[in-house]
């Protein structure tokens, strides 16, 4: 029971510190190399514990971003519902799989919502499209070995299961 409620504690303790990095201000041309903090927090507990964190998390943390960005309501909500989907489709295969080839795995996720994302923005108003849309996945792959090692270390620390 205090194990479950630890865990519980240590996922919305991330998710939110990932909300606010996600919405953190930054200089308008540092914007494009900002990872997608939130995605990669949903994707590492859709992985580690998928029988908790599902895509019912990735609606109720879209809402919460489209809230903060002030983007239409739905939007980031669609794009991180279907990040989590992907994510629950793939977590036993991603378990199997090395840091690399999870990273791998983690930008083709994070490409796809990205992808979906950027189309979204161009129904809802004037956007230019160019590839660089896909550098926050990118940036997000490489610091995927990082950020699974240190939140796994730190949830055995912790002692949540």
């Amino acid at each position: 029971m205090i194990g479950s409620l630890r865990g519980l504690v240590m996922i919305w303790t991330t998710l939110v510190l990932a909300l606010c990095l996600q919405v953190m201000p930054l200089p308008d041309a540092w914007l494009v190399w900002r990872p997608d903090w939130l995605g990669l927090m949903l994707v590492y507990w859709c992985v580690v514990a998928p029988q908790r964190v599902g895509v019912f998390y990735g609606f109720l943390f879209g809402l919460l971003l489209d809230l903060l960005e002030g983007a239409p309501l739905g939007q980031n909500a669609l794009v991180l519902s279907l990040l989590t989907y992907l994510a629950l489709l793939v977590y036993q295969r991603m378990r199997a799989y090395a840091l690399i080839q999870q990273a791998v795995l983690v930008f083709i996720i994070l490409g796809i919502a990205q992808l979906l994302e950027q189309w979204l923005r161009t129904i809802f108003g004037p956007f230019a499209i160019n590839l660089v849309f896909l550098l926050p996945a990118l940036i997000g792959a490489v610091l995927w070995p990082w950020l699974f090692t240190m939140l796994q270390m730190l949830r055995r620390r912790l002692g949540v299961t």
